[in-house]
């Protein structure tokens, strides 16, 4: 048996909100619930580095990606944003990592795009220049550029398993 009891008055709700429609519920839960903003990141790789460019918005090297649009999968927003910034169209794939930054109440969706030959980049939208860096060569970077770098570093390595506690 849990150790915490659903009280009568929750219980009570919960089968409320069950039987509410969602058009009605779902907009109570935005009302009460916090909100994030997405983010879609591309990690495009060729030859065993990253494409890291420098955006008249941001200090340091940054991963072509950004925000999610109102009504946007993070597919589509990721693969526009590449060509805004880029000029590459590209496939996005899977997602393989998502960031969770808790303070600033923000997400971001990692997919990976590896290149059989080097991309003919052209730079444009707030990106001003590029280059071709290792995942360790990354040094001038902001704290969600090393965020998103930490994300993939775990993601190339064995993940944590969970266990059970108590």
């Amino acid at each position: 048996m849990p150790s915490t009891e659903v009280g009568p008055l929750r219980r009570l709700a919960l089968r409320i909100f069950r039987l509410t429609p969602a058009t009605l519920s779902w907009p109570f839960v935005r009302l009460v619930s916090p909100t994030f903003t997405v983010g879609a990141v591309a990690l495009i790789e060729y030859d065993g580095r990253l494409l890291a460019l420098r955006q008249s918005h941001r200090r340091g090297l940054s991963l072509p990606g950004g925000l999610v649009e109102k009504g946007e999968h993070p597919a589509q927003s990721v693969t526009r944003e590449v060509m805004e910034e880029t000029g590459l169209r590209i496939d996005p794939g899977d997602v393989v990592a998502t960031t969770f930054e808790t303070t600033l109440r923000h997400i971001d969706v990692l997919f990976r795009v590896r290149c059989d030959s080097e991309p003919a980049v052209d730079v444009g939208s707030e990106a001003t220049s590029y280059e071709w860096l290792a995942l360790d060569d990354w040094t001038d970077i902001d704290r969600s550029t090393e965020r998103v770098l930490h994300a993939v570093r775990a993601a190339h390595g064995e993940p944590r398993l969970g266990s059970l506690l108590g």
